[in-house]
């Protein structure tokens, strides 16, 4: 019989008290959901270079890991591009583990009992997430906010796909956006001359009526009582607003979305708002929107209309546009991490034409020198009434990379960026762009190895020869190495895994 985990039994007993209508509900999702992270963390085990794995040995009967002190760990085989849980139990030697955190407990690995108490709160939350669903409302989403709240189970392939440590299980009901509520958004008031602006900050957000000017920057509620330990200005009576995928943005009345701050480690990355990415928010929204008009109406780029910080990475905010402000009459725009919850994907040609349409875009940008970090979150497709992909979407620049010397080669002018955003290695472009769109949207829209290397090969056969296209079709395909990043916290920056290349036939 299964032990709880401290998490799940501490998400169970608040339920008990705050929502007992949920806790057999929760109960009940536990197991799926462990099931759920099992695989996303058996697919790291499988394909990361973690050093304390000697080796890898498939067989008919599944894979063996061999560890570096003698271990033995089986499962089953490993697609690093399936979606669905398959693994619902791996073997330790002669144990059998079906809870990834316990799993990883016994492992004995370097730093992995942080990383188990993570993945027992990916476990806990993910199963909340999944009893607090209802049924969708019939048909497809009107509003923005409405696609975001399907994808319940977060990254399709990070075993912290849920992970919310510090937020209880009232504050994940009352935040997360698979819960479809109303967040009440604050203002904190700051001297204007005390901050950095870049865009036009709304006069809407301008406080005249003290000594001086304010700047009214909106704040998250969790921050305002966790990391600021203040209380925010309600702003009259409050600025009611609809938490997005990241949980941290969300839909403003009226359209735009705010990006406000949110000092929490969600998946891998603690969600600030750095000084650097506000200093450059202004001149990379303006060199998206003049690069994006190279592509013939293939691609938009949501516009920055305002970012402001207090120079601190815990009290800033970025107003952005709405991507819907980029449909046409009887047009949707869906962010791409929701296309699974339709049924476009289960057909091979829509599959085909959307991987065209996406790599049409990606490869060309890298061409002229800007590497998308177009994963399902920050990636969007515009559908035509009838469903087909007719053109993308894009937000969120603060991760992109940009390559001076490409930009010249195609005589564009190179805009004034300056650190971690600048780079001319030619690796480095290849895995933000590769590792995000193909091992990112396209895999977990896809839904495993057979079917992205099926949308693949109907795709590339189209797009113009680059020196770009043939390391995708050539060499293995790039991915984040999630788990040797949450295992390696004195590693700063992104590390890397190689997964064998679908468009290779010996590689499934």
């Amino acid at each position: 019989m299964h032990r709880p985990s401290s998490a799940e039994a501490e998400v169970a007993a608040e339920l008990a008290d705050a929502r007992p209508e949920l806790a057999s509900r929760y109960a009940a999702e536990l197991p799926a959901a462990r099931a759920a992270v099992l695989t996303r963390l058996w697919r790291a085990l499988a394909h990361e270079p973690l050093p304390w794995i000697a080796r890898r040995d498939p067989g008919r009967e599944g894979l063996t890991l061999r560890l570096s002190d003698g271990r033995r760990l089986h499962g089953p085989h490993a697609d690093p591009y399936a979606t669905d849980p398959y693994t619902t139990a791996v073997r330790l030697d002669r144990t059998s583990y079906g809870d990834p955190a316990r799993l990883l407990t016994d492992l004995r690995v370097p730093h992995g009992s942080a990383f188990a108490t993570e993945l027992a709160h990916s476990v806990a939350s993910l199963a909340l997430s999944r009893a607090g669903q209802g049924a969708h409302p019939e048909g497809w989403p009107a509003r923005d906010w409405e696609w975001e709240q399907r994808v319940v189970d977060g990254h399709p392939f990070h075993p912290n796909c849920r992970s919310r440590p510090g937020f209880s299980a009232a504050e994940q009901l009352a935040y997360s956006p698979e819960h479809r509520p109303v967040v009440t958004l604050g203002v904190v008031p700051v001297r204007a001359d005390e901050c950095l602006v870049t865009g036009r900050w709304p006069e809407a957000m301008r406080d005249r009526t003290r000594d001086g000017e304010r700047l009214l920057i909106p704040v998250h509620p969790w921050q305002a009582e966790h990391v600021l330990k203040r209380p925010c200005d309600p702003a009259g009576d409050g600025i009611a607003a609809h938490p997005l995928m990241s949980l941290r943005t969300l839909a403003l009345p009226g359209g735009p979305h705010v990006k406000t701050a949110l000092s929490a480690r969600l998946t891998s990355s603690v969600r600030d708002i750095s000084v650097y990415s506000i200093g450059l928010s202004a001149t990379l929204s303006d060199f998206a929107e003049e690069l994006a008009a190279r592509l013939g109406g293939l691609l938009h780029v949501t516009r920055t209309l305002g970012a402001a910080t207090a120079n601190s990475p815990d009290l800033a905010a970025v107003l952005r546009e709405s991507p819907q402000e980029y449909a046409g009459p009887g047009e949707r725009v869906v962010p791409v991490a929701a296309l699974a919850t339709t049924e476009l994907p289960r057909s091979p040609a829509w599959s085909a034409g959307f991987t065209r349409l996406a790599l049409t875009v990606g490869l060309r940008l890298l061409e002229l020198g800007v590497a998308l970090e177009a994963h399902g979150q920050n990636l969007l497709v515009v559908l035509s009434a009838d469903g087909a992909p007719v053109r993308l979407v894009y937000r969120d620049l603060a991760d992109i990379r940009v390559s001076p010397a490409r930009l010249a080669r195609h005589g564009i002018p190179v805009p004034e960026l300056t650190g971690r955003i600048v780079t001319d290695d030619v690796p480095t472009l290849r895995r933000k762009l590769f590792g995000s769109l193909v091992a990112g949207s396209l895999a977990g829209t896809a839904g495993s190895g057979t079917a992205l290397r099926g949308a693949l090969e109907a795709a590339v056969r189209d797009l113009p020869e680059t020196v770009d296209l043939a390391a995708l079709r050539g060499e293995a395909l790039p991915t984040k190495a999630l788990t040797l990043m949450r295992l390696s916290p004195g590693t700063p920056g992104d590390q890397w895994a190689e997964l064998p290349n679908p468009l290779v036939a010996e590689a499934f």
